[in-house]
């Protein structure tokens, strides 16, 4: 690919995963994301119970661990935009351990967005709960 191929605004080196199989390894990640070239670090998300353990793998940080909520998803960060651009484009709706991955940019002020945008529509759901009587 050319380094000089126009990038989409929402591209960048983080790319977030999800729909992965509970049973895939940081290792599984680094093998399948590695071919489209280096990756500076990649989380696992794995349940609560591990979420204490670090491990260093080859020079290779890997962070295991998150809440029930957030199984089956990862993050893999990139060295090059171009080479995240590549893994995004290939990878999302690609079969891996018979799950079809979802593979996104990360965009953090898009998630904390919709997080405000949920937190407001509970709250006018109690406000609409209370209004009417209902528990």
């Amino acid at each position: 690919m050319s380094r000089s191929t126009k990038l989409a605004p929402e591209a960048n080196r983080i790319l977030f995963v999800k729909n992965l199989s509970y049973n895939v390894t940081a290792d599984d990640l680094f093998d399948l994301f590695g071919k489209f070239g280096p990756i500076r670090y990649a989380a696992l998300h794995l349940p609560t119970a591990l979420a204490h353990l670090k491990l260093t793998i080859s020079g290779r940080q890997i962070r295991q661990g998150i809440a029930a909520n957030s199984k089956g998803t990862a993050f893999v960060v990139y060295e090059d935009v171009h080479d995240a651009k590549q893994a995004c484009d290939k990878l999302n709706g690609f079969n891996f351990q018979n799950r079809y991955l979802v593979v996104l940019y990360h965009q953090p002020e898009k998630m904390a967005k919709s997080k405000e945008d949920l937190a407001a529509r509970q709250e006018n759901l109690e406000k609409l709960k209370q209004q009417h009587g209902i528990e």
